[in-house]
């Protein structure tokens, strides 16, 4: 009969680097997200930030990877930029590296919107008033731009202002 390894599941007596590269390995983290799950691991600040430094100079982190990745996600899954803009600030990034990120998930704004309408509601016009606005609503929850929103609906639209943003 074989023996299984042990493993211990909590991962005493790792160092922080070794557990910030546990933790890229499994997906992209942003540099704030980081510090923040080896300080809740127990890491003291200095080792952190020592830690951070290391994999970011051996190109394992990467916000402006992070935030790509991030917004070709939500642009796959039919999200619009303000929605993608607000959720790469919650992450704590620059925003010129929110506006790259942005910017390489190409594509055409209009075209994805125009989707997520028959994914929604099919290719039927609206029947009323109401259910355009309740189609006006969905592009604008789901964060497409005001603009966008209206070529695509042909609705009057006025800018919610800085809600997503």
């Amino acid at each position: 009969m074989r023996k299984k390894r042990e493993r211990r599941s909590d991962g005493a007596g790792r160092s922080g680097y070794e557990r910030a590269v546990g933790l890229l390995a499994r997906r992209e983290h942003s540099e704030r997200e980081l510090r923040a799950k080896l300080t809740a691991r127990g890491h003291a600040p200095d080792e952190t930030g020592d830690a951070i430094a290391r994999v970011q100079r051996q190109d394992f982190q990467s916000d402006r990877r992070f935030a790509a990745s991030i917004a070709r996600q939500r642009r796959a899954q039919g999200y619009g930029p303000r929605r993608i803009r607000a959720e790469l600030r919650s992450h704590g990034l620059a925003q010129a590296v929110i506006e790259e990120a942005i910017a390489s998930s190409t594509g055409d704004w209009d075209a994805a919107a125009s989707a997520q309408l028959r994914r929604r509601y099919g290719t039927t016009a609206p029947k009323d008033r109401e259910e355009r606005a309740a189609r006006v609503g969905f592009l604008l929850r789901r964060g497409f731009d005001p603009a966008t929103v209206r070529a695509v609906t042909h609705a009057e639209v006025d800018d919610p202002g800085e809600e997503l943003d």
